[in-house]
């Protein structure tokens, strides 16, 4: 079969003329990248290319005039809303959720709780403080971000407007600028077909769930009224930037650049003098992968543009189908960093890999992958006992307990709160460093929010100043605080929601005292922590940790072992508990 008479099947199949409701256009995306990357290069790819390129045609045709409801009800959860683009996200849509947010500012002048939390005491402030609006590399970006502009400036809003951003950076704005709150428009990792819709308020970091209920709530009321308060009816909402008042071009790194400046006594790295001795230095080399994110415009700057054969950029054009992987940090996307780091001569090497909005990042040396769950203890002993620095480690309940075991040995507390970054709210001034198990971290004198760039400087301060690599470091922690090998995975399940929570009750079974099979081993429950699903701590320091998916019918688990050989019988264990209560097979 030809190309192009595949091509044109595909078309007829997903693509409906003239009828986007029932059209999958990114059923019909996915196989023309798919296409695309088995096609030899110039004319046959050059076909493909131009039939990704006329589905993104409707695709945007549908995203500007969708007047239906989004298929999937408005829910914002940890990290906002999320959506397939032109069903569930689009102009209008954007714009009714952007208009719930302006009416939570009317909401909260009576509500002394809503106004704690947003950080602002009225509309009239909030006007004059303004928002942050940024987006992602996804497809629409642009038009999406462009129709909340036009909500925000009809009511009075002034609008700092980033672009293109990473969320680190969007955060970094919001402190810098003093603004009231920001929008972004990413689901960060989540893949091609998605968009999303990231809120945050004055303080700079994820919502706090009495402002994202509250937005959920009124979206919902919004999309089934005629007329929606904050959104007059005859409002262009693709009216062009330039003709609009109130605008400020607001440069998102700069801004992350003077707050981390800003932030030196607290956190301790010096940010301009980590990126001069990087310039200088004939022995390292760093290799970072921005997956086609938005990363890609700022990595150069961002390290102070060094000398070319200082820095190696993976994946720095755009592409919004990012080349049909999940652009997500993981072990499978990390392989091309490793492989380019191999081919060096330098004696030290630093390689990440960023997810799309820059919030996420997972790094090696080349040999030594390290995710997020070992990081996050090497940023709190370098924060800790190299810069000499003081105060608490935090950590999510799923993370690793390596953190745990270094803080304890240093003398200082573990704060280690539910999964969300959001949660560690209660503890921001009071944390060294502050990560999740999903490669997402900060450290104290910078922003709430997760952000890959600050592990990136973190990781290069760390590896000139020590004079070796990230796995040497990482060895050196480990046998002196204890070795520990983490993983996680998870199912999908027939049952959600209430139905879920009701047949994981069943591992209540699974009490302290009670043993578990692990390979051939029996293991004792010593404790069980239950404040997001169930963490059970065995009696040799492994533990298991079930929890089900806030958003999907899936069951995650997380394992941490203290022997490499243990962690794939502990992701067994884990299955095993759902099987006997059912959820699987």
């Amino acid at each position: 079969m030809s190309s192009q008479h595949e091509i044109e099947q595909i078309l007829n199949r997903y693509a409906i003329a003239d009828n986007h409701r029932e059209s999958d256009y990114f059923a019909a995306i996915r196989q023309l990248v798919a296409g695309r990357g088995r096609a030899a290069a110039g004319a046959e790819r050059a076909a493909w290319q131009g039939a990704i390129d006329r589905v993104y045609t409707l695709v945007r045709d549908e995203i500007l005039t969708n007047s239906d409801r989004p298929r999937k009800a408005i829910a914002f959860g940890t990290s906002g809303w999320r959506g397939t683009l032109g069903k569930d996200l689009f102009v209008r849509s954007v714009a009714t959720v952007t208009a719930a947010i302006l009416s939570l500012y009317r909401e909260a002048e009576g509500n002394p709780e809503l106004r704690a939390a947003l950080g602002v005491a009225s509309f009239k402030e909030m006007c004059a403080r303004g928002c942050v609006v940024g987006f992602d590399n996804r497809f629409g970006g642009p038009l999406l971000a462009l129709a909340a502009v036009n909500v925000l400036v009809a009511s009075g809003v002034k609008v700092f407007y980033a672009g293109e951003s990473t969320t680190g950076a969007l955060s970094a704005s919001v402190l810098v600028r003093r603004a009231a709150f920001s929008i972004n428009l990413t689901p960060s990792h989540n893949p091609l077909e998605y968009g999303g819709f990231k809120y945050n308020a004055a303080d700079a970091g994820p919502a706090a769930p009495v402002l994202t209920d509250t937005i959920t709530r009124l979206s919902g009321d919004y999309l089934e009224r005629d007329e929606v308060p904050c959104l007059p009816a005859d409002l262009d909402l693709q009216r062009p930037l330039d003709s609009l008042p109130g605008i400020v071009r607001e440069d998102a790194l700069a801004s992350w650049q003077a707050l981390v400046r800003q932030g030196a006594d607290r956190h301790g790295l010096d940010y301009p003098g980590v990126t001069a001795r990087l310039a200088e230095s004939r022995e390292a080399v760093v290799c970072v992968d921005a997956v086609h994110g938005a990363a890609r415009g700022y990595l150069r700057r961002l390290l102070a543009d060094p000398p070319a054969e200082r820095l190696m950029l993976l994946r720095d054009t755009e592409d919004p189908t990012f080349g049909g992987i999940a652009p997500e940090p993981s072990s499978a996307n990390m392989q091309p960093v490793m492989a380019a780091l191999a081919g060096r001569s330098e004696p030290l090497k630093i390689g990440a890999i960023i997810d799309p909005d820059g919030d996420r990042i997972r790094f090696t040396d080349g040999k030594v992958e390290i995710s997020m769950n070992q990081f996050g203890a090497m940023a709190y002993h370098f924060l800790h006992e190299i810069k000499g620095k003081k105060g608490m480690a935090a950590k999510t309940v799923a993370s690793s307990n390596l953190a745990n075991a270094v803080a304890r040995q240093l003398g200082e507390e573990v704060f280690e709160p539910r999964v969300g970054f959001k949660e560690f709210k209660p503890v921001i001034d009071r944390a060294l460093v502050f990560f999740e198990e999903s490669d997402g971290i900060s450290i104290t004198g910078h922003t709430p929010e997760k952000d890959a760039f600050i592990g990136l400087i973190l990781a290069i301060d760390m590896v000139l100043t020590l004079r070796k690599n990230l796995g040497d470091y990482l060895l050196e922690i480990e046998d002196r605080f204890g070795h520990y090998y983490p993983d996680r995975d998870g199912v999908t399940v027939s049952q959600q929601g209430a139905e879920l929570l009701q047949t994981l009750d069943r591992l209540a079974a699974y009490g302290p005292g009670s043993t578990v099979r692990v390979g051939e081993a029996t293991r004792t429950i010593a404790e069980v922590i239950t404040i997001d699903g169930r963490k059970m701590l065995l009696d040799d320091g492994s533990w298991i940790m079930i929890r089900p998916s806030g958003t999907e019918p899936k069951v995650r688990f997380y394992v941490e072992a203290r022997s490499a050989a243990e962690t794939p019988m502990l992701v067994q264990s884990a299955k095993s508990m759902l099987a006997e209560i059912g959820l699987l097979p």
